[in-house]
C-alpha cells in the first residue's frame, strides 16, 4: 500500500501490466489515461451539488432524515429477504424436504428475525437521527412488535386487556413500521423535553423512565393507530395504482421516479420497500413496486445509447461512453447527473420511454424479494424464477429510452451550448 490522497495498491512489474491491459479491455480507456474518469466524476459531483441545492427545503431535509434511519438497516434487508425469498422457493420445489434440519432452520431463523424485530431497530435509528437515546427509541419500536407472551396480549381471568377509547385488544402489528419510526421520533424528542427540565441531579434516573412511560402511553393510544391509519392509506394507494390502473400505473410509476431522485424526494419510499418486502404484510413479502422503479434506469441507459449514437461533441461521447457501464450496471448518478439532465430533453424523453419498461413489468407482474440494487443486478433479487421476464421488461425500458431519445431529445446547439463545440 502507498500512503497518499487515494488508497494505491502495488502488484510489481509484470503482473501490473497484464491487470492493466485487461481493465483496459473493460473500460475502454487507453491505460494511463485519468481525464475521462476525472472529467465524469467531477461533473456528476457538481451538477448533483447544484440541483440538490436548488431543491433543497424542509421537505427533503426531512426526507433525508427518514432515509438515513433506514439505510444502516439495509444489509439486514436485503440478506433477509434473499433468504426469504430463496426458502419459499426451495420449500415449494422440494416439497419441504429441507425443513427440520437444523441448519436450513437457522438460515430461516435469520431471515424471520430480521422482520420480526425490525420495528425495533427502525425505532432505534429514529431516535438516535433525532438526537434522542437509541436504546429508548428501541423501547418505543419494542411496541410494535408482536410476541405472545407481551403483557398487553395476556390474560387475566380468561379476559384480554382492553384498550381505551376503543374498546378492543391491542394489535402491536398494525401499526407497523410508520409507527415504529413515528414513535421512535416521538420519544427523542420527549426525552430532550423532559431533560431540559429536570434537574441535573435527578437526570440520569428520571429522565429515561418518565420518557418510557408516558412516551408507551402515548404510542398505544396515539401513535399506534396513526401508524395504523398511514399504513393501510398508503397500502391503498399502491393497490390502486398496481391493480386498478393496472398498465397505466406501470407507466405512471416508472417514468416519473426520476424526477423524484433528482430532487431528493425518492427517500420517501425507503420505508415503503421495506414494508413491501415484510413477509407479515399484505404482499408477503413481494415487492411489486420496485421492479417498476428500477425501470426508470433502464430508460436513462437507452437514452445514453441514443447520445452517444448520434451527437457528434466529442465531451458529451465521452460522457455517455463512461456513464454507459455503471449505468446498465444500476447506478445511474452520472448518466442523470453529467449527462441528461444538464441537457433537458433527453431526461424528459428518458424517463418517457422507461415507462415502457414500467409496463412490461406490470404486465408480467414482477416482485422483488430484497433491495439495494437495480439495474442489471435486479437480476439476483426479482422472484427466483421470472428473471428471464425482468430481463424483457429491462430492455423494453432500453428501447423506449433509446427511440424517444434518438428520434426527439438530441439538439446539437443545445449539446454544444452545455458542453462546448467539439471540445476533446
Amino acid at each position: 500500500m502507498v500512503d497518499s490522497g487515494t488508497i494505491q495498491i502495488v502488484l510489481g512489474p509484470g503482473k501490473v501490466n497484464k491487470i492493466g491491459e485487461e481493465f483496459s479491455k473493460l473500460t475502454g480507456l487507453a491505460l494511463g489515461s485519468e481525464e475521462a474518469d476525472e472529467d465524469l466524476k467531477t461533473l456528476t459531483q457538481e451538477n448533483k451539488a447544484a440541483n440538490k441545492a436548488k431543491h433543497e427545503g424542509p421537505v427533503q431535509n426531512f426526507l433525508k432524515r427518514i432515509a438515513n434511519i433506514f439505510v444502516p438497516l439495509l444489509p439486514g434487508i436485503i440478506a433477509a429477504g434473499l433468504i426469504n425469498g430463496i426458502t419459499n422457493v426451495i420449500n415449494v420445489s422440494t416439497h419441504g424436504a429441507l425443513s427440520g434440519q437444523w441448519w436450513y432452520e437457522c438460515i430461516r431463523t435469520m431471515g424471520w428475525a430480521l422482520f420480526a424485530f425490525l420495528p425495533l431497530l427502525v425505532g432505534m435509528n429514529a431516535a438516535k437521527e433525532f438526537k434522542g437515546s437509541a436504546v429508548l427509541g428501541a423501547l418505543a419500536g419494542a411496541m410494535s412488535i408482536s410476541v405472545p407472551t407481551m403483557p398487553l396480549l395476556s390474560k387475566f381471568a380468561d379476559a384480554p386487556v382492553l384498550l381505551p377509547l376503543t374498546g378492543k385488544v391491542f394489535n402491536p402489528g398494525a401499526g407497523g413500521l410508520l409507527a415504529a419510526l413515528i414513535a421512535g421520533i416521538f420519544f427523542a424528542y420527549l426525552e430532550k423535553w423532559i431533560r431540559k427540565i429536570m434537574p441535573t441531579i435527578l437526570d440520569t434516573f428520571f429522565t429515561p423512565l418518565l420518557t418510557v412511560i408516558i412516551g408507551s402511553l402515548v404510542a398505544l393510544i396515539v401513535l399506534q393507530p396513526v401508524g395504523a391509519f398511514l399504513t393501510t392509506g398508503i397500502f391503498s394507494v399502491l393497490d390502486f395504482v398496481y391493480n386498478k390502473l393496472g398498465v397505466v400505473g406501470g407507466y405512471i410509476l416508472s417514468a416519473g421516479f426520476l424526477p423524484l431522485v433528482s430532487v431528493g424526494l425518492h427517500q420517501a419510499l425507503t420505508p415503503i420497500h421495506a414494508m413491501l418486502n415484510d413477509p407479515a404484510g399484505p404482499t408477503k413479502g413481494i415487492n411489486y413496486l420496485l421492479p417498476i422503479l428500477m425501470m426508470a434506469g433502464g430508460g436513462q441507459v437507452g437514452a445514453g445509447f441514443a447520445l452517444y449514437l448520434k451527437t457528434k461533441n466529442k465531451k458529451l461521447k465521452r460522457l455517455t461512453r463512461d456513464s454507459l457501464p455503471v449505468g446498465i450496471l444500476g447506478i445511474g448518478e452520472p448518466m442523470m447527473y453529467a449527462v441528461t439532465l444538464p441537457l433537458g430533453k433527453p431526461f424528459v424523453t428518458a424517463c418517457l420511454g422507461a415507462g415502457v419498461g414500467g409496463i412490461l413489468a406490470s404486465l408480467f407482474h414482477l416482485g422483488a424479494v430484497s433491495q439495494g440494487v437495480s439495474g442489471l443486478f435486479g437480476l439476483l433479487i426479482v422472484v427466483p424464477g421470472t428473471q428471464l421476464l425482468y430481463a424483457i421488461a429491462m430492455i423494453g425500458a432500453y428501447v423506449g429510452g433509446f427511440v424517444l431519445t434518438y428520434f426527439f431529445g438530441v439538439d446539437e446547439n443545445r449539446i454544444n451550448e452545455v458542453y462546448g463545440k467539439n471540445e476533446k
